[in-house]
């Protein structure tokens, strides 16, 4: 009986490694959207946004994209800090 328990949970462990190892990642893109897409890094967060979707800041010229207004706002307040 705990041999045959073994075994289910070593079959359900490799099941879960397959499919983890299979899977598409869904993170980094919406649905929908091409693959070839680009994507920035929220530097406070560090979540991934697309250009489209991003909220975007200046700083000394050059564009800081950002998931959404809260992590633009934290990223102005710790400029402010400094």
């Amino acid at each position: 009986m705990i041999r045959l328990l073994f075994l289910f949970l070593a079959g359900y462990c490799v099941y879960l490694i397959f499919k983890g190892a299979t899977r598409k990642s869904a993170q980094t893109r919406p649905p929908g959207k091409p693959a070839g897409e680009i994507t920035h890094k929220d530097p406070v967060c560090g979540m991934y946004v697309t250009e489209d979707d991003a909220v975007v800041g200046r700083l000394d010229d050059r564009k800081v994209y950002f998931c959404s207004m809260e992590c633009l706002e934290k990223y102005r307040e710790t400029l402010v800090d400094k």
